[in-house]
C-alpha cells in the first residue's frame, strides 16, 4: 500500500540520516530530528483511530486541521461545502462534530446569526419552563392494520445505501443506532450483511429499483421481499417514491462502485453503472398505491410499512388521501423528506430548483391528513438538513413525529464533505467501496461517536421544548415558533399558514383547500 511504503521510506531516511549524525560532525542532527519526528507522526497517524484522515492521508492529513484554524474564510471555502455545492452552515457542522466527539458543543458571547434578516425563525421560550425529561420519548409506529408495531426514536439514521457508503460506513452507523436504541434506513441499495451483522433496527426502504427483491427483469419480486422482510432486525419497510435533492428521477451509482458484492446486494450486473428508473412498477394510480402498501405489510407479516416522497404537487397527495379513505386503508408512516436534502447523485437543476422544503412539506402532508380524519392513524417522519435540537423541535412543530438525519450521520463518523462521494476516491473512506480507503473507518471508534450524537442532539430538544414549557412533542403548537416576514414584522406559524381541523376537508373544505380537493381523484395523479 502507498501510504504505508512512503511511511517506510521516511523512516529509513530518519534512520539513515540518525546514523550518519552519529558517525560525522553534530550539525546532521539538524536534519535527523525533524526527520525523526515526522516519522513518528506518521506511524502515530497510521495506527490511531480517530480520524480517518490521518488514517488514508498521514502527515498531509494535518494540512484539513491547520485550514480548521484559520477558520471562517479558508474553512469556509475548502471544507463546508455539502454534496451538490451548497453551503451547510459552520455552525451546525461544529455543533455535530463536538457532539459525536463527546465534548461540549456550547460557545459563549452571543450569537453569530442574523437575528434581523428575514426569513430567520425563533422558538419561544415559557415564562414556566418544565423539568426535562429523563427518558427520552418513542414514537409509536402502526396503524389498525399494523399487528406488529414499532416505537421509533425521535432522531434516526435517514436514507443512505450501502454502495453509496463504504461497508464500513454502514457498520458503523448500525452499531451506533444498535448501541443507541435507535432505527437505521437501509437506503434503496438493498439489505446487505453490514446492516444486519451489528443487530441495530432497521427500516428496510425498497426504491424504484427494488434492489434485494429483484426480479431479473426489473420488476417487485413478492418471495424474495417477505424473505428478508422477515428478518428480526427489519422492524419497518419503506418504499420510497422520491427522494428530496433529486425528486421526479431514479438514484445513479458510478460503474466504479459496482464491485461483486455490491452487485450481489442489488442484483445488479457487476461493474455497470446503476440507475433506478424514475417511476414506480407496482402502481400507477393513487389507488394502486395504497393497495400495494396494504400488500407490503401483508407480505412483511404485520410490520409497519410506510412510504418516502418530497412533496411537490398538495392536489396528487390529496389523492392519496381520497385513496386512503375509500379503500380503508393507510400506511403506518410518511416519510416527509425536504428539497434541501443532500446526495452525491442530484443533477444540480435538481437539487437547487425541485420540490418543496422540509417545512412545507411537512405542513402539506400533516394539514392533508388532519384534515381527511386519518392523522391519529399515520405517523410522520421528516428528513432533509436535521442535525440540531432546533432542527428536531421545528420540525415537530410542523407536523412531524419523529426525524431521521443523514449528513450529520456522516459527519459522526468522519465525512468532510470532500464532494468525492461520485469518484470512489473519498479522503475518510465514508462513500467509497475502495477497501484501502475503507478501512480508515474505525468502526468500534465511529460507532461510538453515532451513538453519541444522536443521544445528545435529543437532549438538547428535550431541553428546548422543556424551555417552552412543553414535556413532550404533542404539546408543540404553531404559534410557538415565530418567522421575520420583514426587517420590521415578525410572525407566528399560527398566523402565517393555515392549520385544519380533523375532518374538515370532508365536512367543508377551507377556501385555500378547496378547489385541491374537489380536483383530487383517488384513481389517477393530476396535477
Amino acid at each position: 500500500m502507498l501510504k504505508i511504503l512512503l511511511v517506510v521510506l521516511l523512516g529509513s531516511l530518519a534512520t539513515g540520516v540518525s546514523v550518519i549524525a552519529v558517525l560525522v560532525p553534530p550539525w546532521w542532527w539538524a536534519a535527523a530530528v525533524p526527520l525523526l519526528l515526522l516519522a513518528l507522526v506518521a506511524v502515530h497517524d497510521l495506527v490511531q483511530r480517530r480520524h480517518s484522515v490521518l488514517r488514508n492521508y498521514p502527515l498531509l492529513g494535518h494540512l484539513r486541521f491547520a485550514l480548521e484554524a484559520l477558520r471562517p474564510e479558508l474553512q469556509q471555502y475548502f471544507i463546508e461545502r455539502n454534496f451538490d455545492g451548497r453551503p451547510f452552515d459552520r455552525d451546525t457542522r461544529s455543533i455535530v462534530y463536538e457532539r459525536a466527539k463527546g465534548t461540549d458543543a456550547e460557545e459563549p458571547f452571543g450569537t453569530e446569526l442574523d437575528l434581523y434578516r428575514t426569513g430567520s425563525e425563533f422558538l419561544t421560550p415559557s415564562m414556566a419552563p418544565r423539568s426535562v425529561p429523563t427518558d427520552a420519548p418513542r414514537v409509536r409506529i402502526g396503524g389498525p392494520e399494523c399487528t406488529r408495531p414499532y416505537d421509533m426514536a425521535l432522531l434516526n439514521v435517514s436514507a443512505m445505501s450501502f454502495g453509496s457508503l463504504s461497508a464500513n460506513a454502514v457498520l458503523a452507523l448500525n452499531t451506533g443506532a444498535q448501541l443507541g436504541g435507535f432505527a437505521h434506513d437501509t437506503g434503496e441499495g438493498g439489505l446487505s450483511e453490514y446492516h444486519l451483522r451489528p443487530g441495530g433496527d432497521l427500516v428496510w426502504e425498497i426504491g424504484t429499483g427494488y434492489f434485494g427483491c429483484r426480479t431479473d427483469d426489473g420488476d417487485f419480486d413478492p418471495r424474495q421481499f417477505a424473505e428478508k422482510a422477515a428478518h428480526e432486525q427489519v422492524k419497518c419497510v419503506s418504499l420510497k417514491i422520491s427522494q428530496g435533492a433529486k425528486p421526479g428521477i431514479g438514484g445513479v451509482l458510478p460503474g466504479a462502485k459496482v464491485n461483486a458484492e455490491i452487485a450481489g446486494v442489488r442484483g445488479v450486473p457487476q461493474g455497470e453503472t446503476v440507475i433506478s428508473p424514475p417511476y414506480h412498477r407496482v402502481y400507477s394510480t393513487p389507488r394502486e398505491l395504497v393497495r400495494f402498501l396494504a400488500r407490503m405489510r401483508e407480505l412483511a407479516d404485520g410490520k409497519p410499512v410506510g412510504f418516502k416522497l418530497c412533496v411537490g404537487s398538495r392536489r396528487e397527495f390529496l389523492a392519496v388521501c381520497k385513496a386512503m379513505l375509500e379503500e380503508d386503508s393507510t400506511p403506518d408512516f410518511i416519510v416527509v423528506d425536504g428539497a434541501e436534502g443532500g446526495t452525491g447523485a442530484a443533477p444540480l437543476e435538481f437539487a437547487d430548483n425541485v420540490g418543496l422544503p422540509l417545512g412545507e412539506g411537512l405542513m402539506t402532508v400533516h394539514n392533508a391528513l388532519v384534515g381527511a380524519g386519518l392523522r391519529d392513524r399515520i405517523r410522520i417522519g421528516a428528513s432533509g438538513k436535521v442535525a440540531t435540537g432546533s432542527d428536531l423541535v421545528k420540525r415537530l412543530l410542523q407536523g412531524a413525529d419523529y426525524t431521521n438525519a443523514a449528513r450529520a450521520m456522516m459527519f459522526a463518523i468522519g465525512c468532510i464533505q470532500a464532494q468525492r462521494c461520485h469518484t470512489n476516491t473519498c479522503p475518510v473512506g465514508v462513500a467509497t467501496q475502495d477497501e484501502r480507503r475503507a478501512r480508515a473507518v474505525d468502526v468500534p471508534d465511529k460507532s461510538q461517536r453515532v451513538r453519541r450524537y444522536q443521544r445528545a442532539t435529543v437532549k438538547s430538544a428535550l431541553q428546548i421544548m422543556a424551555s417552552m414549557g412543553v414535556e413532550e412533542s404533542r404539546g408543540l403548537r404553531p404559534h410557538m415558533l415565530l418567522q421575520r416576514v420583514n426587517p420590521y414584522t415578525v410572525r407566528s406559524y399560527a398566523e402565517l399558514h393555515d392549520w385544519l381541523t380533523p375532518g374538515e376537508l370532508i365536512a367543508s373544505a377551507p377556501s385555500g383547500w378547496a378547489s385541491d380537493w374537489e380536483a383530487a381523484d383517488p384513481d389517477r395523479f393530476a396535477r
